[in-house]
Parts: structure tokens; sequence; C-alpha cells
């Protein structure tokens, strides 16, 4: 007698937690529950989530927006309500799931008039990312084993609108990015492409000298690569004279000196090497040219005193 008493207990629980949850409507002949309830429109459900997104509610904004587009796939406004995912996302600080849900757009409501809007909030996600602004660590945060790639994420940009606003200088920053991660050959790659797919871009001018840059810190010990030392002045100087007005010439001057020391450098120790080795007139040949030909840098007066020095011994 008592275990039915309790049971017929729990049975009246159930029953008022179910009147707790579900509501019969008599328009639609049958129960309802709330939580999973949508407005009657597309128009209306929007309406009702953007209000809980403007409250700064990201997480009862998601819902609703995943309502609509669940209640209402084909409607105008579900292009719209995955948007808002995408922005509730980004205010939450997860930023690759909003650039996911920004993507899903693109690729699946192409008639969504928020395109470029879109697109700007990727690259925007990219260039945070890339300039390290407080931005990069929440994003490391939210990626389980670290940086997202970034080339991906300028890529998309490009290929959602390969000659829009943005698909230019995404392609250089890609570069960039590859440059800090010190990959100059690829990043060189990733600016030579910048140059012949956007020629007249105001970024091809700035991928020259980058490709300039990459090849100086190719060369990043003097007694080697010394090619692509020579390619790098070459390189800067071509650039000089073609942009001189260019505030990036004054910083391309800087690297011809600093490539042009290291040239000195390296002819300095091979004329020390022949020296030792008592071979002085390959000696006196390396320090002579550095005398003459880097008459600018801190290496010809060591040069020119080590000529004096094995002149007057050989007296």
């Amino acid at each position: 007698m008592k275990k039915r008493i309790i049971f017929a207990g729990l049975l009246l629980l159930c029953s008022f937690k179910a009147e707790a949850f579900w509501v019969w409507t008599p328009e639609s002949n049958q129960w309802t529950n709330p939580k999973y309830s949508v407005k009657e429109t597309p128009q209306e459900q929007l309406k009702y989530s953007i209000e809980f997104f403007d409250a700064g509610d990201t997480a009862k904004a998601i819902q609703e927006f995943r309502k609509l587009i669940k209640s209402f796939p084909r409607a105008r406004e579900a292009a719209d309500a995955q948007y808002y995912v995408g922005r509730c996302l980004e205010k939450d600080g997860q930023f690759l799931k909003a650039f996911q849900a920004y993507q899903v757009v693109i690729d699946k409501y192409p008639y969504s008039e928020r395109g470029v809007e879109i697109i700007e909030q990727q690259f925007e996600i990219g260039n945070d990312l890339l300039e390290g602004k407080d931005t990069r660590n929440k994003f490391i945060k939210t990626v389980v084993g670290g940086d997202y790639d970034v080339v991906e994420i300028f890529r998309t940009v490009i290929k959602n609108a390969p000659y829009g606003k943005f698909a230019a200088q995404a392609q250089y920053k890609i570069g960039l990015y590859l440059q800090e991660k010190q990959l100059f050959q690829e990043a060189r790659d990733e600016f030579e492409k910048t140059m012949n797919d956007y020629p007249e871009s105001e970024w091809a001018k700035a991928a020259k000298y980058q490709i300039a840059l990459s090849d100086s810190s190719r060369s990043s010990h003097a007694q080697y690569d010394q090619k692509v030392t020579k390619s790098a002045i070459d390189e800067f100087e071509t650039f000089v004279k073609e942009n001189p007005q260019a505030e990036l010439s004054g910083k391309a001057k800087d690297q011809i000196h600093q490539l042009r020391e290291k040239e000195a450098e390296n002819n300095f120790l091979v004329a020390a090497f022949y020296e030792k080795n008592k071979k002085y007139q390959a000696a006196k040949l390396y320090y002579s040219t550095i005398v003459d030909d880097y008459r600018n840098t801190t290496w010809a007066p060591k040069a020119l005193a080590k000529l004096r020095e094995m002149n007057t011994l050989q007296k």
C-alpha cells in the first residue's frame, strides 16, 4: 500500500512538471513546449532573436537563431540568422567557430546580401590574429592544439571574392604570416603571387619590398648564401629606383647598407682564412676588395689596417 502511494505521488509530480514545460494550444490542437516553440513567421522569429543579441544574451540568441534556421530553412531570414550566429560566437571570443559560421552563409545562402560584410568579418579575424592583438590569445585558447591556420583564413577570403576589396591584401598577408614563421622561401612565393595576381593594387608594390626582405632574411649568416644576399641588394636597389618617394624606400636603403655590411664581413672572413694559411696574395686581394668596393662599411677600416700590417711584415 505504501509503495502505491509513493508511485502515485511520483506520477502526480511528473504531471506537474509536464504542465510546467508543455502547454496546450487550441489553435494547433496539440501540446507544445515553449522551450522549442518558434514564432509564426521567420520575420517575427528573427526580430525576437535579435532582441536577445542586442541585450547581450548571446547563448539565448544563438538558440533562437538556430530555431529559425531549423523551422524556416528556405526563408531569406535563415541567412541572416546564420550570420548572427557568427556575430554571437565572435562576441563570445569563439573566433574559429565564428569564422566557420560566417562561411556557412557564403556556402549555403549565396543569395544573401551579407556576403561583402561577411568577407570583411573573416578578413578581420585573420588580420587580428596575424597582428597579434588581444584577439590572438583568445583565439589560441579557443583552438585546442594551438594556432588555427591563418593562411587558410586568408585563402578562404580570396576564394570567396577573388577580386574583391580584400583579396590582394589577404594574399599579401599570407606572405607576411609565413615570413613571421621564418618560412622565407614560401613567403617569397606568396609575395610574388600578390604581384602577379594583383599587379595594379597598392599591395603589389609592398610585395616587391617584402620579396627583397625575404631574401635578406634568408642570408642570415655572413659566410653563407652570398648569392641570395646579392639578389636581395639588387631587389632593394630596384625598389628604391622605381619608388624613390615611397615610405618603404628609406627602410630599403637601410637594408641595402646592412646587406653590404654582411658582404664585406664575408670577404673579410675569407681574407683572414687565406692570411692564416699564409696565402698572402689571396688575402690581400680580398682585403683590397673591401677597401675599394665597401668603403662605406665598418669593415673597410679593418681591411685597410690589415693591408698595412701585411705590407709592413713583408718588407
